[in-house]
């Protein structure tokens, strides 16, 4: 158990290039003589594609674990921030162009709150639940555990960011995410106990070269928005669109790992969001938004904004998984019985 803790602890390695932006950022962190970022060609990439989202992805990461034979004083290169800031640019320019939705908090919020009667077609979890192979889950770990190996760290970004009840609701809620006091029931820890269960690699960081650009913008997103004093008010509203979907669909999931005979690490981790995550909702939508809005009310836009920007990012992953699914294809660049 100690060597797989300190497996977890490592820092991962340098992933894989995917284009010319994440290999002249690669080259510069490996070290190499004259490398000279391509900061000039980011403009002209997509914003959703997988030179950028890989890139963005690496930098973000050096301001969470880091990456092995990086000096940690890169974090704050400035030639990388430069590099960092053009790439969240043209990020945030493709979300605004293609994210659409009511500024309306309360009714960005309501067409999450209602499940639908029929199963959606295209609904990652209920397609799991319903249908998935142990295969396609172990698939779905393996790619949640970009976020669930650091799950809540990128929100505790905005907490110096609120104040009052915001702040108060906001750290409630992180306390949990963070095991109440007991390092065993942190949700990262218990990630990573549903990763053994399942066969999965659970050092940090292990998948990043098999995860889609889909994948990568989920996480990416978080990290943004976490960065910047700017986007507090979309951090709350992403925050809100994880915790008021969270619940619903942590129960599919947990059915969907007892149908498929995983461990009782995998299901407990599920289990644990279907009743943390129903009282989060509660308190993140009065308290959280709530007090944020009435000492801000002029970021409203901005948490509603969050919320689209989340669901619209879960949609294209989703697309991906399940067209990949049906076909009995693997959804990861490299599948896992390569490994």
């Amino acid at each position: 158990m100690e060597n797989r803790r300190a497996s977890r602890q490592r820092a991962p390695q340098l992933p894989q290039s995917r284009g010319e932006l994440s290999a002249a950022l690669l080259a510069a962190l490996s070290g190499e003589d004259g490398t000279r970022l391509a900061t000039d060609r980011v403009p002209r990439a997509d914003p959703f594609g997988e030179d950028l989202q890989l890139a963005l992805y690496t930098l973000y990461e050096l301001h969470y674990a880091g990456f092995a034979g990086v000096p940690d004083e890169r974090e704050w290169d400035p030639d990388l921030l430069g590099l960092r800031r053009a790439l969240e640019q043209r990020f945030l320019h493709g979300l605004r162009a293609d994210v659409s939705g009511p500024a309306d908090v309360e009714e960005a919020l309501s067409a999450l709150l209602t499940e639908p009667v029929e199963p959606p077609a295209d609904s990652v979890s209920h397609y799991l639940e319903g249908d998935g192979e142990l295969w396609q889950l172990r698939e779905y770990a393996a790619l949640r555990s970009l976020y669930h190996l650091k799950e809540a760290d990128p929100h505790a970004w905005v907490i110096p960011r609120l104040r009052g009840r915001a702040k108060a609701a906001m750290v409630a809620i992180e306390y949990d995410e963070f095991g109440a006091g007991r390092a065993e029931r942190i949700h990262a820890r218990l990630f990573a106990d549903l990763m053994g269960d399942l066969g999965l690699e659970t050092c940090y960081g292990h998948y990043l070269d098999a995860a889609p650009a889909e994948a990568l913008a989920t996480v990416n997103l978080m990290s943004l928005l976490g960065l910047h004093r700017a986007h507090r008010g979309a951090l709350v509203g992403h925050f809100a669109a994880v915790e008021v979907t969270s619940s619903p669909g942590s129960r599919r999931l947990a059915n969907a790992l007892r149908r498929t005979g995983a461990g009782p690490a995998a299901q407990r981790f599920y289990d644990e969001h279907v009743e943390a995550d129903a009282v989060h909702e509660q308190v993140v939508r009065r308290d959280v938004i709530g007090g944020l809005l009435d000492a801000e009310p002029d970021l409203e836009p901005d948490v509603a904004f969050g919320i689209h920007a989340t669901g619209y990012l879960e949609d294209r992953l989703g697309a991906r998984l399940l067209s990949a699914w049906r076909r009995q294809r693997s959804a990861l660049r490299t599948p896992l019985q390569a490994e």
